[in-house]
C-alpha cells in the first residue's frame, strides 16, 4: 500500500540531479544504490540509510547532520558519524579463501558498498500520514513517503531494513518511533543477525553450510553537540573534538544509584581554544553562522545530552534471555584513528587489528574520567580531545556468538537526545551573560539535561519491557488545510480515526515555523474548521493542530494527563498571511521582477540547509482583481501555465512551474491577466534569470 502524500515534490524533483533522488526513493526488492528515509513523527528526527548504518557524510556532505532535537528548531543536529562492523574468526569464503579474521564495514567512513547489500528498505506507519497544506500546496520540512500502513504496528512509525553482507550474515533492523510526547525523543532499533550464508544482493545462497565463529557486531557513535553553536564556540566542535563520552553498566566502576543501565552518552565539553567565556552549554553571545542575528541574549545553545542504551542482547543463538554482560566491549576511540580509515574486507592485517578492537573489552578508565580525573564535570579543566585532531567516539561490541547456518541473535538499542528546555536555556543563559549567575551555577543547570537523558533511557526501557504497550497518543487529524484570505486565515481539517477524543487544539506562531507557538483555539470533537480573524496584515503565520484524548493516560512513566497527538504530524512550514485587498488591472504589479532563481533559492536545487526541505521559487501578482485568470506564455507564444484566481483578494502566487510541473528556464515570459468579471485584460512582462 502506497501513501503518496508528496507527489508534488516527486514532480519537482524530476529535473533535479540524481544525487538528490535518494530523498524520495521507494523500497525495491534489490536496491542498486543507497537510499535514505527519515523518522520524524516526534521531537527527535533522524535519517537512516538502506546500507545498514549512518556513516559520516552518508546523506549530505555536512559533518553534523541527524539526531535533531528538538527538531522544530534550526541546526539541532548532534550526529557526526556512525559505524557498524561485523566480524568473525576463521572465515572461509565461497572461493575457499581463508581469513583468520574477517570484518566487513559500513561507516564511520567506509561506504559499505560491495560489503553490505541492501535487500529491503521501507517506511511503515500505523496510520495514513496526514495531508497538510498551506494555500493549496503541501507543506513539510522533510519528505515522508509511507510505503506500507500496518494498523497493528507496535510503533507509530517504523523503518524496516534488510541487508545481506559479505560475511554471510543477514542483518534485519526495525527502527521505531513513538508519538506519545513523553516517549518521542528516542528511537528503538531491534537488530537481528542471521547466518543465512548469503554474501551478496541476490537470492542465491553462496555459503549454505558455513558456521560463523565468534561473531561480533561492533557499533560506533560519533556525537557532536550541536550544529547551532559550531561557529559560536569553534569550528572543530562540529566534528566533536570537545565531545565528552561516558559509560554506564560496563563494570569499570560502580555506577550512581538510579543509573543502573548499559549506556553510552556524550555532551558538549570544554573547548580550550575558546576563551571568551565558559563554553559549557554553548552560550550564544554574538551573531554567528547558523545563529539568527536576533538570538544573542546569551541563550544556551548546546544543552543536549545524547546517547544510547542497550535494552537487550541474546545470551546465545539458543538462549534468548538477555545477557546482562553485553555489550562485551565498550570503548572510546579516536575518531580519526587509523583503524577508521582505509577499511578493507580483504586485508588480513587490517582486519586482525579491527577484530582485536571489536573484542577488546571495556576501556578503563572511561574517557570522561581520563579527561577529568577528579570527576568535576561542572567546572572542567581538561581537554576532551586529549591532544588528538578529531576527539573521541564511543563504541560497543556485542559477542562473541557462534552462529550455525540459520541461527540468529537479537540486539535491541535505544538512541535518544534530551536536555533542559529551551525556555530554561534562554533564562539561564541571559542571566549568565548579564553576570547575575556564575559559570558553576550555569553548568549545574545544564547538567540537569543528563538527568533528562537518563529519564529517556528509563522510559525506553519501560516501553521495550512492556512489549511496546505504552499509552498511545491519539492519532492526528488526517487532513489539515490552512488558507490565506483577505480578512482572515481559514483552517479546515478532518478526523477519521476511531480514537476517543475530547476535541482539538490549534497553535500558532508568528514570523517563522520555529518561533514559539501559542494556543489560540480549542474546538469540540465535532468541529472541522476555524476562522482565525486575529492575524495582522503583513505578517506570516504558522500553525499546527492536535487531537486531545478524552481521558487521562494511566500507568507507567506517562503522567496522568490527557495526551495530544504529536505536533510534527500537522506542523506547517510555509507561511499563511492576510492577502492584499483586491485592485484592478491598472494597479497589477509583479514582484520581484526580474526574478533570479539562484538568488531566491537556498541552494541550486531549491532545498534548505539540511537538504531536506524544498523552499520553492515564487513570484507574486499583487493588486489583482478579486477574480481573474492569469495565462503565462513564453516570448514566442507557447502557453505554459494557467492560474485561476477566485478568492476575492488582490494577491496571487506563481511557483515558476509549468503545467507539467517543470521549473521554467531563464528568459522573458508574458502574463495575460484577465478580469473574469469585466472581461477586460492586460499583458505584463516577466523576466526570469538563472
Amino acid at each position: 500500500m502506497k501513501n503518496n502524500v508528496h507527489t508534488r515534490l516527486n514532480g519537482w524533483m524530476r529535473p533535479i540531479s540524481l544525487c538528490l533522488l535518494g530523498l524520495l526513493a521507494i523500497s525495491t526488492t534489490v536496491q542498486a544504490q543507497e537510499q535514505f528515509k527519515w523518522l520524524n513523527a516526534g521531537s527527535l528526527h533522524n535519517w537512516y540509510s538502506s546500507i545498514g548504518f549512518e556513516r559520516e557524510h552518508g546523506f549530505i556532505t555536512r559533518q553534523q547532520f541527524g539526531l535533531q532535537w528538538p527538531a522544530i528548531y534550526r541546526f539541532q543536529d548532534s550526529q557526526a558519524a556512525k559505524g557498524l562492523w561485523l566480524g568473525s574468526r576463521n572465515f572461509t569464503d565461497e572461493r575457499n579463501n581463508n581469513f583468520p579474521f574477517k570484518v566487513v564495514h559500513t561507516g564511520p567512513r567506509a561506504t559499505g558498498l560491495n560489503a553490505f547489500f541492501p535487500v529491503e528498505f521501507k517506511l511503515i506507519s500505523r496510520f495514513d500520514w496526514p495531508v497538510v497544506s498551506v494555500d493549496g500546496i503541501d507543506t513539510f520540512e522533510k519528505p515522508v513517503e509511507v510505503d506500507e500502513v500496518d494498523r497493528n504496528l507496535d510503533a507509530d512509525l517504523m523503518i524496516y531494513n534488510k541487508v545481506n553482507t559479505q560475511l554471510g550474515i543477514t542483518m534485519e533492523r526495525k527502527i521505531m518511533q513513538f508519538s506519545n510526547v513523553y516517549h518521542d525523543n528516542y528511537h528503538i532499533t531491534e537488530y537481528i543477525f542471521t547466518n543465512t550464508g548469503n554474501t551478496d544482493g541476490d537470492a542465491e545462497i553462496e555459503l549454505p553450510n558455513r558456521t560463523v565463529t565468534d561473531f561480533y557486531a561492533f557499533m560506533q557513535w560519533r556525537y557532536s553537540v550541536v550544529a547551532e553553536t559550531r561557529y559560536v564556540i569553534g569550528n572543530a566542535t562540529g566534528w566533536g573534538i570537545n565531545n565528552m563520552n561516558d559509560v554506564r553498566g560496563d563494570g569499570v566502576k560502580p555506577d550512581p544509584p538510579g543509573e543502573q543501565f548499559r549506556a553510552n552518552f556524550s555532551w558538549h565539553g570544554k573547548f580550550p581554544a575558546f576563551t571568551a567565556y565558559d563554553n559549557i552549554g554553548g552560550p550564544i553571545w554574538a551573531p554567528a553562522l547558523n545563529v539568527l542575528a536576533t538570538d544573542t541574549v546569551g541563550r544556551l545553545g548546546a544543552i543536549h545530552f545524547v546517547g544510547n542504551v542497550t535494552l537487550h542482547a541474546d545470551t546465545s543463538p539458543t538462549n534468548k534471555a538477555d545477557d546482562v554482560s553485553q555489550p562485551r566491549t565498550t570503548r572510546y576511540l579516536g575518531s580519526d584513528d587509523n583503524v577508521n580509515s582505509q577499511n578493507d574486507p580483504f586485508n588480513p592485517a587490517k582486519m586482525t587489528t579491527e577484530y582485536a578492537l571489536m573484542s577488546s573489552g571495556h576501556s578503563s578508565p572511561r574517557h570522561a574520567d581520563v579527561v577529568e580525573p577528579s570527576g568535576n564535570f561542572l567546572m572542567p579543566t581538561g581537554d576532551p580531545s586529549l591532544g588528538t585532531s578529531g576527539g573521541f567516539s564511543s563504541a560497543n561490541g556485542y559477542g562473541p556468538y557462534t552462529l550455525a547456518p540459520g541461527q540468529s541473535v537479537r540486539v535491541v538499542i535505544a538512541e535518544g537526545v534530551s536536555g533542559i528546555s529551551r525556555e530554561l536555556a534562554t533564562q539561564v543563559g541571559r542571566r549568565y551573560k548579564q553576570g547575575q549567575i556564575d559559570a558553576l551555577q550555569k553548568n549545574t543547570i545544564v547538567f540537569q539535561g543528563k538527568d533528562s537523558l537518563f529519564q529517556t533511557f528509563r522510559r525506553a526501557t519501560e516501553n521495550f519491557k512492556s512489549g511496546y504497550k505504552i499509552t498511545r497518543a491519539p492519532q492526528p487529524p488526517s487532513y489539515f488545510e490552512v488558507a490565506s484570505g483577505g480578512t482572515s486565515i481559514r483552517l479546515i481539517w478532518d478526523y477519521t480515526a476511531s480514537d476517543a477524543i475530547e476535541g482539538f487544539e490549534i497553535y500558532r506562531a508568528q514570523g517563522d515555523y520555529y518561533e514559539p507557538h501559542t494556543l489560540i483555539h480549542t474546538a469540540p470533537a465535532s468541529a472541522r474548521e476555524f476562522e482565525d480573524i486575529t492575524p495582522i496584515r503583513g505578517l506570516d503565520y504558522y500553525y499546527y493542530i492536535v487531537a486531545v484524548s478524552s481521558s487521562p493516560a494511566s500507568g507507567g512513566s506517562t503522567p496522568a494527563v490527557k495526551l495530544r497527538s504529536n505536533r510534527y504530524y500537522t506542523q506547517t512550514y510555509d507561511p499563511a498571511n492576510l492577502k492584499r485587498p483586491p485592485g484592478n488591472l491598472d494597479t497589477v504589479v509583479i514582484v520581484p521582477n526580474p526574478y533570479n532563481i539562484e538568488a531566491n533559492s537556498d541552494d541550486r536545487a531549491g532545498f534548505d540547509q539540511n537538504q531536506v526541505r524544498f523552499r520553492g521559487n515564487q513570484i507574486q501578482f499583487i493588486n489583482m482583481p478579486g477574480k481573474a485568470r492569469i495565462q503565462i506564455f513564453t516570448e514566442i507564444g507557447q502557453h505554459i501555465r494557467t492560474i485561476n484566481h477566485t478568492d476575492g483578494t488582490g494577491s496571487v502566487a506563481w511557483n515558476l512551474l509549468t503545467e507539467s510541473r517543470q521549473l521554467v528556464v531563464s528568459g522573458i515570459y508574458l502574463a495575460v491577466i484577465q478580469d473574469t468579471e469585466t472581461g477586460e485584460s492586460t499583458t505584463k512582462k516577466i523576466v526570469i534569470i538563472r
